[in-house]
């Protein structure tokens, strides 16, 4: 225990020091050495030569050459304790000239071999194995000393005489197990420093006579007290603590792990209240024995401030209320009981100059100080961490307390109910801490009505009530660590300046947060399960134009938690097209677009005439499709054309100087009937013949069509065709367009065929001739017999 205290008493001085080497170097990752606990058996050897501090603690170095840091001429901190060092020649140290710091403290050293020494500001050599003060004449010339840490079993006025001329800040001095036997009481009066911290002989029955009440001291601390013996009753003790009236200047009084009874505790309670200690502190008491009860003497007293921590008692049969009045009647400033299972505390008998009360980690209840009017004084009381419950309880018991500004009563089990009626606070408190708690929504209709400062971390809390009343003075507000999942508005918190709301449960905070809340020059709320949809986009536009010293973690701190794919995403990274997230903008848009679509696509059929190409590759397919359908190896063992043309006379300029040159030219036989009719046969013979040897029939339609009978006549047995069954072997031109009043009623075949749209249209414009052709060459192209081609070849 006693090594901790040191450690710790040592650890500001350290982090000033190391503070102070950063704000000058300019890269610190260089100058900056940490091998501590790295299982090192000497100093290193690839050490930078700019290093600065050098922490090789905790290891099992044993030795310290002036070659380990001998070109290390910029090191200004050396921490190498809790080691194994046994000896050590000071002059390792003569080329480190800027070394201000070493620490040489918890290691195995006896002797040290004394040298012209660096000017150093903290010289640690306490809890090794000296005998002796290990004080050389050299450190007389260290004027800069601040802190000095020594250790000896013996100490002797002859050992400090080469410093009392330095006036060194603090001194800590650790005695040996086996201090005590050669004594000298007065060897430390001319020690002149400002702050002494002697730890005596653990385990061991303090029995010492040593003069501690040093004429330049302002702050003593004692370590390691125990006097349980009932033969000398703590007189050892009693005696270096009376002897400290003669220091007039001494004002700061610590002890430290103290084991002795209830008796000679209250008694050097009450020998320090007679001193001119103004601040007394107790820590890690072992109490044993009965307390005697007598009253206790407040009069003449400096003290301001007492402070008792951790406790332990190994009574269960004490007067408990005696020493509640004693503690409750003290006549200072300022009382500290923590850490001592304390179940109660009386109200003071008369008005109380307490201003300052902690009780915090005890066992109090809702009933302490319940009804008191005598500490209308009081400014500042803690109950951190004790097993209260009920807040309207809590609420009465200040309600007496006409000074109260700060109240801590976090971490308990408080709850609140609006069924245990109003909640009467005192109006001049200000600061209200009730964190870890088990509080709800409801706590917020039983609040101070001036508070300022109010703390709600870890609690319950789902949803902060809109009509909140009498809050306009509240500043800071901390509701972090609850179950909220909307920021609260600043209707009720006009004056809100600070809001602390990470780790809730916030996933589309308000975009108009920063409007309601202009006051807002702090605010920490990340951490929350943000939910990146549209809805936060508006939230991330407005937070980001905020001052990032405004809100704390911004960006790092605020990520998306949902949906999947955004999940870890920072705020300021996601991002979304307002169309996507405008409804009636994406709907105009869609009808507008669709619109445009539309409008386009008419003007380009019109001036294009997309009709007319989506028929004729329509008919291409259709053609396509039934030619994979029909049985080609029956067709070509019969035929031998490849398209009979039916046209009338008046026509026959189109079809000689059109038709016939963009169909023969690809291998296409064509059968007319002025070269291929047989002569002797009937026309009617000639035309059956010609239509069974044709893969299909060419049908030239135009007003000269209807009016040629033997054009009905081939279409009659065209339609008719025994080989091929329906009209899928017909194919119409329409060269001209024919009225249908034109069509003679004996043409209903003619009719039927049109009525269907099955003909291909002529196109006037020459850009179209070739998809014409192409769609007519589809449409009868076929493989014919080298058998029948040769038959077609004599009829030519």
């Amino acid at each position: 225990m006693t090594k901790t205290n040191s450690t710790i008493s040592h650890f500001a001085i350290i982090f000033m020091l190391l503070l102070d080497i950063k704000i000058q170097l300019s890269d610190a990752s260089d100058f900056l050495v940490d091998r501590s606990k790295t299982g090192l058996i000497h100093v290193p050897k690839d050490l930078s030569l700019k290093t600065t501090t050098l922490n090789i603690s905790q290891n099992c170095i044993s030795e310290l050459s002036a070659s380990d840091i001998l070109s290390l001429s910029k090191l200004r901190i050396l921490i190498i304790s809790h080691n194994r060092i046994q000896y050590l020649n000071i002059s390792v140290f003569e080329f480190n000239q800027e070394l201000e710091y070493l620490d040489l403290s918890h290691n195995m050293l006896e002797k040290i071999s004394c040298h012209p020494t660096v000017n150093l500001k903290h010289l640690d050599l306490s809890f090794n194995a000296f005998d002796f003060l290990p004080i050389c004449k050299e450190f007389g010339n260290m004027s800069q000393l601040q802190f000095l840490g020594l250790s000896a079993t013996q100490l002797q006025k002859s050992s400090v005489r080469p410093i009392t001329h330095l006036h060194i800040g603090k001194v800590l001095l650790v005695l040996g197990d086996s201090y005590g036997e050669n004594e000298d009481p007065e060897s430390l009066q001319e020690l002149n420093t400002e702050s002494l911290h002697i730890v005596f002989p653990t385990s061991k029955e303090f029995h010492f006579i040593l003069d501690v009440s040093i004429s330049t001291a302002v702050s003593l601390e004692l370590s390691n007290i125990q006097c349980v013996l009932r033969n000398n009753g703590c007189s050892y003790f009693l005696n270096v603590l009376s002897k400290l009236q003669k220091n007039s200047r001494l004002s700061n009084l610590t002890l430290n792990n103290i084991v002795t009874t209830w008796y000679s505790f209250m008694t050097i309670l009450q020998l320090v209240w007679h001193t001119s200690i103004e601040f007394f502190s107790i820590s890690n008491i072992k109490l044993q024995g009965y307390l005697d009860v007598k009253d206790f003497d407040y009069s003449n007293t400096s003290l301001k401030t007492l402070s008792i921590h951790q406790v332990v008692s190994d009574t269960f049969t004490l007067p408990q209320s005696y020493i509640y009045k004693i503690f409750s009647n003290m006549n200072i400033q300022n009382f500290t009981v923590t850490g001592t299972q304390m179940m109660h505390m009386v109200c003071p008998s008369q008005m109380s100059p307490f201003l300052h009360l902690d009780f915090s980690n005890n066992l109090l209840t809702d009933t302490v100080f319940n009804n008191c009017g005598n500490l209308a004084r009081l400014e500042t009381l803690s109950l951190q961490m004790n097993q209260l419950k009920k807040l309207a309880n809590i609420a009465h018991m200040t309600k007496e307390m006409k000074s109260l500004q700060q109240l801590d009563i976090s971490q308990n089990s408080l709850s609140y109910d609006e069924n245990e009626g109003y909640c009467f606070w005192t109006i001049s408190l200000l600061s209200l801490n009730m964190s870890s708690n088990v509080l709800t929504d409801s706590v917020f209709r039983c609040l101070p009505p001036r508070v300022k400062v109010l703390d709600l971390h870890n609690n319950r809390i789902r949803n902060i009530p809109t009509d909140v009343s009498s809050l306009e003075a509240l500043q800071e507000l901390n509701v972090a660590f609850n179950y909220l999942t909307h920021f609260p508005g600043c209707g009720s918190f006009s004056g809100l300046s600070v809001l602390t709301i990470d780790y809730n449960e916030i996933s589309n905070p308000s975009a108009h947060f920063f409007q309601s809340c202009q006051k807002i020059r702090y605010m920490k709320a990340g951490n929350n399960p943000f939910q990146c949809t549209c809805e936060l986009r508006h939230f991330i536009q407005s937070i980001s134009q905020v001052s990032s010293e405004v809100v704390e973690g911004w960006p790092d701190s605020y990520e998306c938690d949902s949906p999947e794919s955004s999940k870890g995403t920072l705020l300021k990274d996601f991002h979304v097209s307002p169309l996507s997230c405008n409804t009636a903008l994406l709907i105009v848009t869609i009808w507008v677009t669709g619109l445009v679509f539309a409008v386009t696509v008419t003007v380009l059929c019109i001036y294009f005439d997309l009709p007319w190409y989506l028929r004729m590759v329509c008919q291409w397919t259709q053609t396509r499709r039934r030619a994979r359908n029909i049985n080609l190896d029956d067709l070509q063992r019969t035929l031998q054309f490849h398209a009979f043309i039916s046209y009338s006379g008046h026509d026959s300029v189109w079809v000689k100087n059109e038709l016939l040159p963009n169909l023969e030219k690809e291998d296409i036989r064509i059968c007319l009937h002025e070269r291929n009719f047989v002569p002797g046969k009937s026309i009617v013979e000639n035309i059956i013949n010609c239509i069974e040897k044709s893969y299909k029939s060419i049908f030239v339609l135009s007003p000269n069509f209807v009016q040629s009978e033997w054009c009905h006549y081939e279409l009659y047995f065209a339609h008719h065709n025994l080989f091929h069954e329906g009209y899928h072997n017909l194919i119409l031109i329409l060269l001209e367009p024919i009225p249908k009043y034109s069509i003679p009623s004996s043409y209903h075949k003619l009719k039927t065929l049109m009525a269907r749209r099955t003909y291909l249209e002529w196109p006037k414009e020459k850009n179209k001739h070739g998809l014409f052709w192409a769609n007519l060459r589809a449409s009868i192209h076929i493989k014919l017999m080298k058998q029948a081609k040769e038959i077609a070849h004599t009829y030519i």
